[in-house]
């Protein structure tokens, strides 16, 4: 495929002295994209342009339109077009979106990997799924080519080491190759991907999988470039490899650490949701361009359909935005096929997709991050990009285009209406998009957010349930078929652990009569769950589950049970329904967020507004986080005449309970609200026991350099509005953070850790609450935030500046010291401050230089009162050990003369581990 710059070129070599207008309309491309081009042409003093208005482009050897104010070029040697060409290939990275922005760190890592003499460097790209680990390696290897490292003709070897997870033996025979006689079957030597790699790259991707074995026998070849063969003995065999691994894991708890330590470069990708705003539409850009350029057709996407691709993201990162870029671009080639313009409209959206528009409405401040870049209408013609690196992990091996066009006309040819052609083609599109993704690994993780609240066992049964459901019935069912049946099964095992039965209900029973066949199959279902779960389950389940089967057919009816989710924090309701969303794909669900400030009366309308939204006729479940919203119940069903029950104390387990339920057939809104009063969860009751033993005792730990002075600060501070609610039962423990090692595992032990606050985030799987956040706010809204599991909102950074940090540095000595006058050291303290917290490249980083202030009003305070903190003789012998103190020691020394007090061998240990924590976390 030419590339947009290179035809730019070619049109200004053939028609001399042409603006940037004449350009874009010559070539169909936007006019903002001529005039990057082409100003980068004459940056890289390929192209000339004029100083007069308009400018006008030429290449040196021609000469300018005469003109009173225009100039004469003398006529030079051409330079040839090739040059061109090779300076761009030379730097592929350029070519990736975020090069000098989120991706430009990873960008330069990579670089120095190849450039590294002799041979370059082993690295390591992590990043979750979908972020674009494969197509980085690729990118990788093109570059090294373009720079003569690698030759022109080699390949880059990619090994997929999911693929033989199971299987060691076979693994590293198709690593290092096999002897004859290695195993059965191994009729003659064969050589393995290693040698194959000689001189080129080796990817191996999800190298987490990777036996430890084969982990040693890397590293061995990585140390010796030596190696054998499976039913070899000695190394014998030797090959010069660069190797590149990816995973999603953490390297130092997936892979051996001698393994790690081999790989010195470890290259991070980073989440579609913490790129900026402008690469995200960048993104969204390009992906749309290649389909443009695959119908050669403009495409047009409406600014709500960008939102909706933007807000569809999650856990699946680029790669779940290519899905369902693919996804829309096809269902609306189908419904525009006739036309020479595509123009997608949220009508040409799945409902999955289109639910991304309210998600990312929810999240006010991506939405308005993004809003300065969104335009009403994106346009895209063919062949606008320039040519990206071809191999993608995601790209589609065929033309779906094509398949709908073929299957659309022949059955036109049958005589099939429009609308009935469109069906099938839609269930050809899906069946297409979920099989090739599935094939390459890339599910989205789902089952693992399903593994949270479902054994495993379980869903190994419920994928066995699917396969059998295939084998016997045919039909096509929903893509959630295994997360319903995995749920289904889960709480009624649960029922018959807690030794509870249920009647059946006259209206299943009915409606099961109906379906012999999905009776049948529900027959062997339940008898498969019996043997694999040792349990005996009365033969009514029978019924229950006909009507599950039914119910996860596609195209199931309408007029289901709504249901509205209304919770306390600005995004708890929203983080809570797409959850369920993710594992269920349901559409008959609304969230309500209800910031603390919010009026009762606003948060009424809301409500109301939302039940009326999401009604088909069947009545609506409210499910709330506090009784009180419970009042909401009669005022809705007289205002709107919609019956509506509520549930409170929601949970997400109870909301995908709640969902499940209401998908299934027949089921009504008082036998709905029933059922969920006694639902219990779905783990077993050994799991419950212990969780709440372990419940019993919570805490909140503050951290703080010597685990006194500030944190005991931090202590008081919670404590008194844990008082005033009586929750006693909440404790909060301070420690020091050189200590963090050895005394939270202890802490877990005997307390249910619900978050933690302070200098440093001790990473350990709950919120971390900013100290200056319980300073600077509320402590008892935070409180209220924190019980709500708003964990999202606990994380955000407060946002400091200059005036509002040094205030509440004062506020802080104010409340909390009595012999220094917090106005007359401010200044010194800030200073020294700044000379010695090092600045992260995004902030000023006030945070950090208010917490060293705040040790540092301590450290006076107790040198006022000759009552320095203390540190053991082991500690003190390795801390005057130390040499990378010098800075720190000198701002010291100054302040000591400035304020008269001394700071002992102890106070400087605990001020050097405060600075020593920070600049860690900052690299």
């Amino acid at each position: 495929m030419e590339r947009r710059i290179d035809r730019i070129y070619q049109f200004v070599s053939e028609h001399a002295n042409v603006t940037t207008n004449e350009v874009a309309k010559a070539l169909d491309i936007q006019r903002t994209n001529a005039s990057k081009d082409l100003n980068l042409l004459v940056k890289d003093g390929i192209l000339q342009k004029s100083e007069s208005r308009p400018v006008r482009y030429y290449v040196e050897s021609q000469e300018t339109v005469s003109g009173p104010a225009e100039k004469k070029v003398s006529k030079t040697t051409d330079r040839p077009e090739k040059k061109m060409l090779k300076q761009h290939a030379a730097d592929v990275f350029t070519q990736i979106i975020g090069s000098s922005g989120s991706m430009r760190n990873a960008v330069e890592q990579a670089k120095a990997a190849i450039l590294y003499p002799p041979r370059g460097l082993n690295c390591l790209i992590t990043g979750p799924t979908g972020s674009g680990k494969t197509f980085f390696a690729h990118a990788m290897f093109r570059f090294a080519q373009a720079q003569s490292i690698i030759e022109e003709e080699r390949e880059l070897v990619v090994f997929n080491c999911a693929d033989y997870a199971n299987n060691p033996e076979l693994l590293m025979s198709h690593l290092f190759g096999y002897v004859k006689g290695a195993f059965t079957g191994a009729d003659s030597d064969k050589e393995g991907l290693i040698q194959q790699a000689d001189g080129s790259m080796l990817f191996l991707d999800e190298i987490h999988r990777l036996p430890p074995e084969g982990q040693e026998m890397i590293f061995y070849f990585m140390d010796h470039g030596s190696y054998n063969r499976l039913g070899e003995t000695g190394k014998n065999h030797y090959a010069d490899v660069r190797i590149v691994g990816a995973t999603t894991e953490d390297p130092h708890s997936s892979l051996l650490d001698t393994f790690v330590r081999r790989i010195p470069i470890n290259i991070q990708m980073p989440p579609f949701g913490n790129r900026p705003p402008v690469e995200q539409i960048d993104l969204v850009r390009v992906m749309v361009a290649m389909e443009a350029n695959r119908i050669q057709r403009k495409i047009t996407i409406t600014e709500d359909v960008v939102k909706a691709l933007l807000g569809s993201v999650t856990y699946g990162n680029i790669g779940q935005l290519k899905s369902n870029v693919q996804l829309i671009c096809a269902r609306g080639f189908m419904n525009h096929m006739m036309q020479d313009e595509i123009n997608i409209t949220l009508n040409d959206l799945t409902d999955g997709i289109k639910s991304g528009l309210v998600q990312l409405s929810a999240d006010r401040v991506k939405a308005t991050d993004i809003s300065p870049y969104l335009e009403p209408i994106l346009v895209i013609t063919p062949n606008e990009i320039d040519e990206l690196i071809k191999t993608d992990s995601y790209e589609l091996p065929y033309n779906l285009y094509d398949i709908i066009g073929d299957k659309a006309a022949l059955l036109k040819m049958e005589g099939l209406d429009q609308e009935t052609i469109n069906h099938f083609i839609s269930t050809d599109i899906n069946i297409h998009l979920k099989s090739f993704y599935k094939d390459h690994g890339f599910t989205f993780d789902t089952e693992t957010r399903l593994a949270e609240f479902v054994d495993k066992h379980v869903i190994e049964v419920s994928n066995r349930i699917a396969t059998l459901v295939g084998e016997r019935m045919n039909a096509q069912f929903q893509q959630n078929f295994v997360y319903a049946m995995s749920l289904h099964i889960s709480s009624f095992l649960k029922k018959i652990h807690v030794g509870e039965t249920r009647q059946t209900n006259a209206n299943i029973r009915e409606m099961a009569t109906d379906y012999p066949a999905e009776f049948q199959v529900a027959r062997e279902i339940r008898q498969l769950v019996e043997k694999e779960f040792h349990v005996e389950i009365p033969e009514s389940e029978d019924y229950y589950l006909t009507v599950l089967l039914v119910s996860l057919r596609e195209d199931q009816p309408t007029g289901k049970i709504g249901i509205v989710v209304a919770a306390h924090g600005n995004s708890t309701a929203t983080s809570m329904t797409q959850v369920v969303r993710e594992l269920l794909d349901v559409n008959n669900m609304l969230a309500v967020d209800m910031p603390l400030d919010m009026h009762p009366r606003t948060a009424f309308e809301k409500i109301r507004e939302a039940a009326m939204q999401v009604d088909e006729g069947s009545g609506i479940l409210l499910m709330v986080d506090m009784g009180s919203l419970a009042s909401f119940n009669d005022e809705i069903e007289k205002e709107t005449g919609i019956t509506v029950r509520t549930l409170d104390m929601v949970t997400t387990p109870l909301l995908i309970e709640a969902a499940r339920k209401s998908s299934v057939l027949g089921s009504g809104i008082d036998e709905l609200y029933e059922s969920l009063q006694g639902f219990r969860g779905y783990g077993q009751v050994a799991l419950e026991e212990e969780a709440a033993k372990v419940s019993e005792k919570q805490a909140i730990l503050a951290i703080c350099a010597s685990g006194e002075g500030t944190a005991q600060r931090l202590k008081e501070i919670i404590e008194s509005p844990l008082k005033q609610k009586r929750m006693d039962f909440i404790e909060v423990l301070t420690l020091s953070v050189t200590q963090l090692k050895t005394e939270v595992p202890k802490f877990q032990k005997e307390y249910k850790l619900i978050a933690t606050t302070g200098i440093v985030d001790p990473k350990i799987g709950v919120p971390h609450i900013p100290m200056e956040k319980f300073i600077n706010q509320r402590a008892d809204q935070i409180i209220d935030e924190l019980l709500l599991e708003n964990n999202l909102e606990i994380q955000e950074e407060v946002t400091m500046t200059f005036d509002s940090a040094r205030k509440l540095c004062l506020d802080f000595m104010t409340d909390s010291y009595t012999f220094i006058n917090p106005k007359k050291i401010i200044d010194p303290l800030w200073r020294l401050a700044e000379s010695l917290v090092e600045d992260d490249g995004q902030s000023s980083n006030y945070a950090m230089m208010v917490n060293f202030v705040m040790h540092m009003a301590g450290a006076i305070e107790r040198g006022v009162l000759n009552q320095p903190l203390e540190i053991d003789q082991a500690t003190l012998d390795n801390y005057q050990e130390v040499t990378d103190n010098t800075l720190m020691n000198r701002g010291l020394n100054e302040l000591e003369s400035q304020i008269r007090i001394e700071f002992p061998e102890s106070e400087r240990y605990y001020i050097y581990q405060l600075l020593k924590n920070h600049a860690e976390i900052i690299h």
